[in-house]
């Protein structure tokens, strides 16, 4: 008995501390909707969402990626093939019938998106976070993942400003399966690939968690409704880029001599509020979400890793090039895998293909980089 009376003011307190959080995220997104507008607080609700399903569920992308590599596990890929079929059956078709007003994640296939998927898929298994792995992460107080982020959107900012030259390298014309005949297409491309990692997969190692297929499935939901209230799929990149843009400008650089961040649509977002920019809002999300769970479980990731000044060198630079890469990629893991081709893409396909192949090295370069102990 005299326990439980010792405990109760902790109990209490743990959860005024949980009202809290629920309160302040409601109250948030409640100011945004009032002051910004009703779609604009969705969009933060739509990215609380994102960021509460990924960390609460302890999902994301680079992980699952080690584990088929490093341990022939195919659980969390098949979740990620789930996640994208279940959004292709709706967004595809969707998509083609409302084509005013929707658009899906498609790009060209060039020579630097090829390898700048490669890049990417080296520099995430490096810092063991994507793009919405990285947003997760920093949110949650992960130290790697929060030196990462700064020289990310730098990064961004920085593939944006060359896009163009980089392009002119080689690009084929964007190539899309639309319609329900597109949707059968990328739904047996997804069966192949989950058939033949099943293939490849460990005996005994090949089940799905259930808290993936949870997540596979809340992810989609919230996917959807992002594309429904946000006119366009779930992305990550681009809001990085903006707000290195917006730092740039801030210390009076000229972004006149870019052809991509001088463009119309670009100056405004520039100089208009970050609440106002779609992806903005869903990474702001997201970071919220992440650190609204790890306080929520207790505490903030805020233990410095004891790690060699080379690791501290190889973050910045791996976090550099996660934002440039990315970027001649048109996009990271949700961007260009997840929302390219769950919209028909394929440069989804052909990121999906060299990013894997780049996170196969990028798994191999972390003990040389002091990041992990050698095997």
């Amino acid at each position: 008995m005299t326990q439980e009376v010792d405990t109760a003011p902790a109990r209490s307190a743990h959860v005024a501390q949980r009202a809290a959080l629920i309160g302040a995220a409601l109250v948030l997104s409640l100011a945004v909707a009032t002051f910004v507008g009703a779609r604009y607080g969705l969009l933060l609700l739509i990215g609380l969402g994102f960021g509460i399903v990924l960390e609460g569920l302890r999902f994301g992308f680079a992980g699952p990626w080690r584990a088929m590599i490093v341990r022939r596990e195919p659980g969390g890929v098949f979740a990620h093939l789930l996640a994208i079929g279940l959004v292709a059956v709706v967004a595809i078709p969707l998509i083609a019938s409302h084509g005013t007003e929707l658009v899906g994640a498609r790009a060209p296939v060039g020579f630097a998106m090829v390898g700048g998927a490669f890049v990417f898929g080296a520099c995430m298994q490096i810092v063991m976070g994507c793009g919405s792995g990285t947003l997760v992460n920093a949110g949650s107080g992960n130290p790697v993942s929060l030196l990462a982020l700064p020289f990310f959107a730098i990064g961004s900012f920085a593939g944006a400003f060359h896009l163009l030259w980089w392009t002119d390298l080689g690009i084929l014309p964007v190539i899309a399966f639309e319609g329900m005949q597109g949707t059968v297409v990328t739904l047996l491309a997804l069966a192949a690939v989950a058939g033949l990692l099943y293939f490849m997969g460990k005996p005994g190692s090949r089940s799905m968690p259930r808290r993936y297929v949870v997540a596979a499935v809340l992810l989609a939901a919230l996917a959807l409704a992002n594309l429904v209230v946000a006119g366009q799929p779930w992305g990550v990149v681009y809001g990085l880029g903006l707000w290195g843009a917006k730092g740039a400008a801030a210390i009076g650089m000229d972004l006149s001599s870019s052809g991509f961040w001088s463009t119309t649509g670009n100056i405004e977002r520039v100089q208009s509020s970050l609440l106002t920019d779609v992806t903005s809002l869903t990474n702001l999300g997201i970071i919220a979400g992440a650190f609204g769970v790890a306080v929520w479980r207790g505490g903030l990731s805020t233990t410095l890793p004891q790690l060699p000044a080379r690791a501290w060198v190889a973050t910045v630079i791996a976090g550099f090039l996660l934002g440039y890469s990315s970027r001649l990629a048109f996009g990271c893991n949700v961007g260009a895998f997840f929302s390219g081709i769950s919209t028909g893409s394929l440069h989804g396909w052909a990121w999906f293909a060299a990013a894997f192949t780049g996170a196969y090295y990028g798994i191999r370069l972390r003990p040389v980089l002091g990041l992990e102990a050698r095997r």
